[in-house]
């Protein structure tokens, strides 16, 4: 199923989408960098170059992406605030695309639902203005490619 963006407010938008897998597995490929560098690439012709994952209160993110032909790319860093496995995670991230982006505060959660999991993913920020240009973006086309990419390639039983 498709994800879902609901901008909640003018500094709010939760992304809902559910997975045909169980919490722990759908933590585990949000968690292993392994896996993470695997689906997490958004649409064809992108990777990821780099995957460092400290997943524990304190701990930081950094994802880089590239462009398969090398032409561009774009990263993000983020600090962990807080981890309940298998059902939260807290953290604070920028891009840089080249400049560097106003902080997110991301809280991302893993609920049971039936056989499978539903994920929400609440993203704030400061202002109306860097809402409007994340949303701008095409985010949520990525953010769908690389978690149907997840469902079909490594959550499918």
């Amino acid at each position: 199923m498709p994800l879902t963006l609901d901008r909640t407010s003018p500094t709010v938008a939760t992304v809902t989408r559910h997975f045909s897998a169980p919490p722990a597995r759908v933590w585990e490929a949000h968690t292993d960098p392994a896996l993470l560098s695997q689906w997490l690439v958004g649409p064809d012709g992108w990777v990821m170059s780099r995957c460092e994952v400290d997943m524990r209160p304190g701990g930081s993110l950094r994802y880089d992406w590239q462009s398969a032909d090398g032409t561009h790319g774009f990263y993000m860093t983020a600090d962990v605030l807080e981890v309940e496995e298998p059902h939260r995670i807290l953290h604070v991230e920028r891009m840089f695309l080249p400049d560097q982006t106003p902080d997110n505060t991301v809280d991302t959660r893993f609920i049971a639902d039936g056989s499978g999991t539903r994920m929400v993913m609440t993203m704030t920020v400061e202002a109306a203005e860097t809402m409007d240009a994340m949303l701008a973006t095409g985010m949520t086309d990525g953010m769908e490619a690389s978690y149907a990419r997840l469902e079909r390639e490594h959550l499918a039983a």
